[in-house]
């Protein structure tokens, strides 16, 4: 994800810090961005520009936000993050808060839950689409100013932001996270299961 989404953001004209714990990786990682990526470490990645994308397995979530956390209060984060078990496919976070509650709680920074409906392969295409149509971002956050970020960068990714609630709503985008990658393993294509909100509607008369 940091790589797919880091790559759209450099071609669009914004400066891009890999961060890793492994500073090679990091290079590698930003190497294949190109120009506009440069590497560095988790607290160097935490403290640049003006948004944070947080996208690491959520089994890692605690140990990345027990390096960075203090860095992270008051910023914008982006959390891409889903807590799924396998097999079944359910929420590892229960019905506890959701992974982008328990980051905003941890670090007391402004998280904005987006970007964890599609795999990377979507964000790789330039720019994203579905059915030929702009591919539609939801997000949910508490910080006006933190939402404003993260739907310029949506735009800039050829994508339209969505609002879909504060960030208590963020446990619902992530429930459906789960429901979508559970038709996926199922071999059904999540679109088919949600029809349009104006369905058409025939009539029929009793024999």
């Amino acid at each position: 994800m940091a790589g797919a989404l880091g790559a759209q953001w450099a071609r669009a004209g914004h400066e891009v810090l890999v961060g890793a714990r492994d500073r090679d990786k990091a290079a590698k990682r930003a190497a294949e961005i190109g120009p506009g990526a440069l590497p560095g470490g988790l607290r160097e990645a935490a403290a640049f520009g003006d948004v944070t994308l947080l996208a690491v397995a959520y089994e890692g979530v605690a140990e990345v936000l027990g390096q960075v956390g203090d860095v992270l209060r008051g910023r914008t984060v982006i959390d891409c993050v889903n807590g799924i078990v396998h097999p079944g496919v359910t929420l590892a976070t229960g019905t506890g808060p959701s992974v982008a509650r328990r980051i905003a709680d941890a670090t007391g920074a402004h998280v904005v839950k987006a970007f964890n409906l599609c795999p990377d392969a979507m964000w790789r295409m330039t720019p994203p689409r579905v059915d030929g149509r702009p591919l539609t971002v939801p997000v949910c956050g508490d910080d006006s100013g933190a939402l404003a970020a993260v739907r310029t960068l949506i735009t800039d990714l050829g994508c339209v932001p969505a609002d879909a609630g504060d960030l208590d709503r963020a446990g619902v985008l992530e429930a459906t996270a789960a429901y979508v990658i559970g038709l996926h393993i199922a071999g059904v294509d999540p679109r088919s299961a949600l029809p349009s909100p104006e369905p058409e509607v025939s009539g029929a008369r009793p024999a």
